[in-house]
C-alpha cells in the first residue's frame, strides 16, 4: 500500500510540474521569430482582405502600415462604401487591436469619371500592356483626382512603367500625370 501511496504521489507532482511548466509557456511572451511569423502572416491577410473587396478596382488604390497590432490604412477609393468595407475588414482579423483609416474618397466628378475611362483605355491598349488590367484585380492602378493622373501598382519592367505613363500623358484633359509604378522584383 505504501508503494502506491509513493507512485500516487510520484504522479502528482510530476503533473504539477507539467501544469505548472505549461501555463508557464502560455504566460510567456512570444519568441520574437514567432512575433516576426505572425505579422508576416497577419500583414499577408490584410493584404487578401483589401484586394478582394467587392468594389476594388482598376480607379481605386489600397495600401496599409502595420504596426504591432495598429492597422493604418492609405490610398484613395472611387466610393465610400469601399473605404468603409476595408476598415471593417480589417478590423475584425485576429490579431488587430486597432484601425487608423486615412483611405480618401474621391471627389464625384463627370470629367473625372470621362478622364479615368479615356486613361484606362489608353494604357491598356498600349503595346503588351493589356495584360495588367486583367484579372479580378488589375496591377496597374488609375488614380483620377480633379483632373490629375496617378498610375499606381505594380509592373515587369521599367519599359512598361514609362509606357504606362507616355499612354497616360497622352491623355487630352490630364492636368498631370504622376507615375508612382514600381518594377517587380525578381524571385
Amino acid at each position: 500500500m505504501k508503494g502506491m501511496t509513493t507512485m500516487k504521489s510520484r504522479i502528482t507532482a510530476l503533473l504539477t510540474a507539467l501544469v505548472l511548466m505549461g501555463s508557464a509557456a502560455i504566460a510567456a511572451p512570444a519568441a520574437p521569430r514567432d512575433q516576426a511569423l505572425d505579422q508576416v502572416r497577419l500583414t499577408e491577410r490584410i493584404r487578401k482582405e483589401l484586394v478582394t473587396l467587392p468594389w476594388y478596382g482598376v480607379f481605386d488604390n489600397l495600401a496599409f502600415r502595420l504596426d504591432g497590432d495598429t492597422v493604418t490604412l492609405y490610398g484613395q477609393v472611387v466610393r465610400p462604401s469601399t473605404r468603409a468595407d476595408a476598415e471593417r475588414r480589417v478590423d475584425r482579423l485576429p490579431g488587430v487591436e486597432k484601425v487608423i483609416n486615412r483611405i480618401e474618397v474621391l471627389p464625384l466628378s463627370p470629367f473625372d469619371d470621362e478622364l479615368r475611362m479615356r486613361t484606362l483605355r489608353a494604357v491598356f491598349n498600349t503595346g503588351g500592356l493589356y495584360r495588367y488590367g486583367m484579372g479580378a484585380n488589375p496591377s496597374i492602378h488609375i488614380i483620377v483626382n480633379r483632373g490629375n493622373i496617378t498610375l499606381e501598382g505594380v509592373v515587369a519592367s521599367r519599359m512598361d512603367a514609362q509606357l504606362a505613363w507616355m499612354a497616360a500623358s497622352g491623355v487630352p484633359g490630364a492636368f498631370s500625370v504622376t507615375n508612382n509604378l514600381r518594377i517587380e522584383q525578381a524571385s
